[in-house]
């Protein structure tokens, strides 16, 4: 059964990843505080891993300087609550910025060279999983 459960997370992830879809991307703040925030996720591998585009001068990159430990939760409401729990990364790299844009980035920044434009990447560690209201799931990676 965790298998199966493991398999629909990964397709509800991937569905609600990329332009016009968010999650919760939970960090960390400067004084030592959780602080969550709603974000979209650019790209995803199941529930192996999952990115972020943002400002490298803003809020969430200057918390992940401090501190690199994260959540993610996906949950648009109804029969799925997916939390993953890890470490999270700033990626500047042109290649990697290239393949994380989207449609939509453009409102914010001049394209994936700006200098601004940095990826942020998630790596799970371990996992609690609901869905489809089958008996909750926990793991690590």
């Amino acid at each position: 059964m965790s298998n199966e459960i493991i398999k629909r997370a990964n397709e509800i992830i991937a569905e609600n990843t990329g332009s016009g879809t968010y999650c919760t991307l939970a960090l960390i703040d400067t004084d030592g505080y959780p602080t969550a925030s709603t974000i979209t996720a650019a790209k995803s591998d199941g529930i192996n891993w999952v990115t972020f585009c943002t400002g490298l001068g803003g809020r969430k990159a200057n918390r992940i300087k401090k501190c690199g430990r994260a959540a993610v939760c996906f949950n648009t409401g109804g029969n799925f609550n997916i939390t993953l729990v890890g470490v999270i990364e700033i990626v500047t790299d042109e290649t990697c910025k290239k393949e994380m844009w989207y449609s939509g980035l453009e409102e914010h920044f001049t394209g994936p060279e700006d200098p601004n434009f940095c990826v942020l990447r998630f790596k799970t560690e371990r996992y609690k999983l609901f869905v489809d209201w089958q008996p909750e799931v926990e793991g690590r990676l």
